[in-house]
């Protein structure tokens, strides 16, 4: 019976190592996969058949880990190994081989209330574990992690300022780290489009992001993006609102895939008066003197921030490393980790996009207006 460890063991050498060797031949093809290759057949059975022996194994031992923390990891472990045979298009025709794979996905993630597969959190806060030794897996999930934490730094002094008030020094102090960790977002997003090639992303790595059955339910894909923070950020700073249906419908689908410790601040973010709220009041009372004045022009700034650094990421990631290498590569298959058509995904990721930089829609309601009110308190105009 195999158990946890020579699970894992099995996922760091042989699995990483067999991945490594089929997207080389792919990407010489460059192809999203090969097929009728009897040596490339060879290592994508190995790697369906070692790992649902590991799972079934571990299954069987029935010692699974009380910790939460190791549950969840090892979630990620045997997510893993499901997310990489779906990539290898081998997860159709062998349900009886997953089923054990898949009873133990399940069985991990119902006590945790996530859903049963691996998302970017196993990759970055949760042992860093790759699917390849490819050096451009390496800079996509290595800088996307930087840019998790730094979200998560920005939430984290946000969070503090609407029990306080926007007028106390302190709330200066939370703004300024928060705008601090919004630009090293950005400087973040700006080194992982210097340095990740176009084709290595879109062939090589995307892949292993798609939607993947456990059972017969399909999940959506992992997203770096699958975090608290961001959330907060928008909704604490007033730049997106619960009650708007869209953005509603975003945290509603988000809640399986955040991990456990991000469950409690998604469900309450944005429950209060925003940053934005506060800083309006004040104005409109006619209290924007002194230092409430500029704790309020480093708030803009925060927004500024904010919506430059997501701006980036939907212009300069996600259209050169999807939209165009989609066009040159018609036949490659679920182009989205959440599963619609590319258009689709487009129109929903525009949308948010202008919402976080709340730019001037007539079809859209955005924080444009607020925030140009409050430029013109602070400004004195």
């Amino acid at each position: 019976m195999a158990n946890p460890v020579e699970f894992d063991r099995w996922l760091d050498d042989e699995f990483v190592e067999l991945n490594t060797e089929l997207e080389e031949a792919y990407f010489a093809a460059r192809a999203e996969i090969v097929r009728g290759d009897p040596d490339l057949d060879a290592r994508r059975e190995a790697i369906l058949f070692d790992g649902a022996k590991l799972a079934a194994g571990v299954l069987d031992a029935g010692e699974l880990p009380d910790d939460p923390v190791a549950r969840y990891q090892l979630l990620g472990s045997v997510g893993g190994y499901l997310g990489a045979v779906r990539r290898h298009q081998i997860d159709t025709g062998h349900a009886d081989v997953l089923a054990p794979a898949w009873t133990l996905a399940w069985t991990l993630a119902a006590p945790l209330g996530v859903a049963p597969r691996y998302v970017f959190a196993h990759q970055c806060l949760y042992g860093h574990r790759l699917f390849t030794a490819l050096r451009d897996e390496r800079i996509f999930v290595t800088y996307n992690a930087l840019g998790v934490l730094a979200y998560r730094r920005a939430a984290h002094a946000l969070r503090q300022i609407p029990p306080m008030g926007v007028s106390t020094p302190m709330t200066g102090y939370l703004l300024a780290d928060a705008r601090t960790a919004l630009e090293d977002v950005l400087r973040f997003n700006r080194l992982l489009a210097a340095e990740l090639d176009v084709d290595r992303f879109f062939f090589n790595v995307r892949p292993y992001f798609k939607p993947y059955r456990v059972g017969t339910k399909e999940y959506r894909g992992a997203n770096a993006g699958d975090f608290a923070g961001i959330n907060e950020i928008d909704l604490l700073l007033g730049l997106c609102r619960r009650d708007d249906p869209f953005y509603a419908r975003i945290l509603a689908e988000k809640a399986p895939y955040v991990p456990p410790e991000d469950q409690a601040p998604l469900r309450v973010a944005g429950t209060g008066p925003s940053i934005l709220d506060q800083f309006l009041a004040a104005a409109n009372a006619g209290r924007l003197t002194g230092e409430l004045k500029q704790n309020a022009a480093t708030f803009l700034d925060v927004c500024r921030a904010h919506g430059a650094a997501y701006s980036f990421h939907h212009n300069r990631l996600v259209r050169p490393y999807l939209v165009e290498p989609a066009g040159r590569s018609p036949d490659a298959e679920d182009l989205t980790a959440s599963g619609p058509p590319l258009p689709v995904v487009l129109e929903f990721l525009e949308r948010l996009s202008d919402l976080r930089a709340a730019r001037n829609r007539p079809d859209l309601r955005t924080a444009h207006g607020d925030l140009r009110a409050l430029r013109a308190a602070v400004d004195g105009s």
